[in-house]
Order: structure tokens, then sequence, then C-alpha cells
């Protein structure tokens, strides 16, 4: 049996890397710059609010902070996978991301530098290990070389 043109086999057939899982996320636009996001799987909803520097009240997550939630939370889940490979608590580990936006138009993230505080020795014989799992995350591996994000890691155990 052929595969149909958007099923994924299809697409490996052609030469296109094959897609493992795509996720739904719904979005309805309610107003004064108010976005409700729905995340298919889990049914989870967050909104949206653009900044106050950009015609909205900042009443919640704009868009582009959500770009440094994904690369902050997405930094910890990875290392949190490796950890529990690894047998290693991360629990207590903090992430703080920095979102720059371009002075120049067109208005664009250009920097997410980042702190990572891990509650475990710098001399852990896991450490470049798991500051490799959080600088190969599949946000910081999707995002373009144009943004800066360097990244700090502090050893506090």
């Amino acid at each position: 049996m052929a595969a149909a043109a958007g099923d994924p086999l299809a697409l490996q057939a052609r030469g296109v890397r094959y897609i493992f899982l795509m996720v739904n996320v719904s979005v309805k636009y309610t107003g004064d710059l108010h976005c409700d996001a729905v995340h298919g799987p889990s049914k989870s909803q967050i909104a949206t609010d653009a900044p106050t520097d950009n015609k909205g009240k900042g009443e919640a997550f704009s868009p582009t902070d959500l770009v440094a939630t994904a690369l902050g939370t997405c930094m910890s889940t990875t290392m949190g996978i490796k950890a529990q490979e690894l047998g290693i608590d991360l629990r207590g580990m903090t992430v703080s991301v920095q979102k720059e936006m371009s002075k120049d138009a067109p208005r664009r993230i250009v920097g997410l530098p980042s702190e990572i505080h891990i509650p475990l020795p710098k001399d852990h014989p896991q450490r470049e290990m798991l500051e490799q799992t959080a600088l190969n995350c599949p946000v910081h591996k999707s995002l373009p070389s144009e943004i800066h994000r360097p990244t700090k890691f502090f050893w506090e155990g």
C-alpha cells in the first residue's frame, strides 16, 4: 500500500526527515491583542497578550516571552531526562532566560542569554554531559544562529 501525500512515510521517501511526533496547538484571538492557546494532547491552556512596548497591556506572556520560556523549560527538561537516566537528582535547579528585542525594524528577538543554577558540585563527574544536554536541547537547536544565546552554568552543590 502506498503512503498518502501528507503521510510521514511519503515525506521520508522524498528525502525529507521523518516526522516523529506532531502536536497540535489551537490558537483563538480573543480581541484586545489577547490570544488563548490550547495544547491538543493535554488540553492545558495559556493566554498571551502583546507587551506594553508594543501596544499591549502586558497582562500575560507575550508570544516572544514564550520563546524564552520554551528555551528555559527545554534546557531544564532535557537535563532532567539525562539526569534521570544517570540516577542524578536535579530538583531545585533553576533557569533564568533574558529576552532581548531588536531596537531596529523588523521587531525580533536578538538575544536569549540564560543562566542555569545546578544544585550539584562543580566537580560533578557528569558536569560536561549535563551542560551539553542543555546546549543541544530541541529548542536550542531550532533557534536561528542570528539569535545570540550564551548560557552560563553555575554549579552550586
